[in-house]
């Protein structure tokens, strides 16, 4: 079987290759894997093109200015990965609630989107707070020592488990 039309791949063998990706992202461009600031550029990209270029006065879009770079396009990269995966494995499928949420709240699809919404704006938010997400601070971060990334996903965890153990029972 042709392990790029697996349904389940191997964690060693994707941390393997995560971790060959955090190299190249070091020594290609010497920058950390990250991408909670291509969601920020985007927000700036699509407040430009409401207010126009009045943006780019603001301190926080100098500092991330909207526009296309290396981690917008590794976000596009990770969609484009996962919707081809999933049609290699012949597992893709439109599914606007899923199972999990379907069993605890029901098929309301408005509360879905609305519980996913929510959930975004919050990650979102979380993430620029701390200065980065799980990728930025889960991965690139760890891997250089830092105790801020370590803290963080540390953190990240907890909060998943008690999240899902509030969700779906068990708080």
């Amino acid at each position: 079987m042709d392990p790029l039309s697996s349904d389940l791949w191997s964690p060693y063998v994707v941390g393997f290759g995560i971790g060959v990706l955090i190299w190249l992202g070091f020594i290609l461009s010497n920058k950390a894997i990250g991408c909670s600031t291509a969601y920020a550029r985007t927000a700036g990209m699509a407040e430009r093109s409401l207010r126009g270029d009045k943006v780019k006065d603001k301190p926080y879009y100098k500092k991330f200015v909207p526009e296309i770079d290396w981690e917008w396009m590794l976000v596009l990269g990770v969609v484009i990965g996962a919707l081809i995966s999933s049609v290699l494995s012949g597992s893709f499928r439109i599914e606007t609630v899923p199972h999990i949420w379907e069993s605890t709240f029901g098929m309301n699809r408005i509360l879905r989107f609305i519980g996913a919404f929510i959930g975004g704006l919050l990650l979102g938010f979380g993430a620029r707070m701390a200065g980065g997400c799980t990728s930025g601070h889960g991965l690139s971060g760890t891997s250089q020592l830092s105790l801020g990334s370590w803290l963080a996903f540390l953190f990240f965890f907890i909060g998943g488990i008690l999240t899902a153990l509030m969700m779906y029972g068990g708080i």
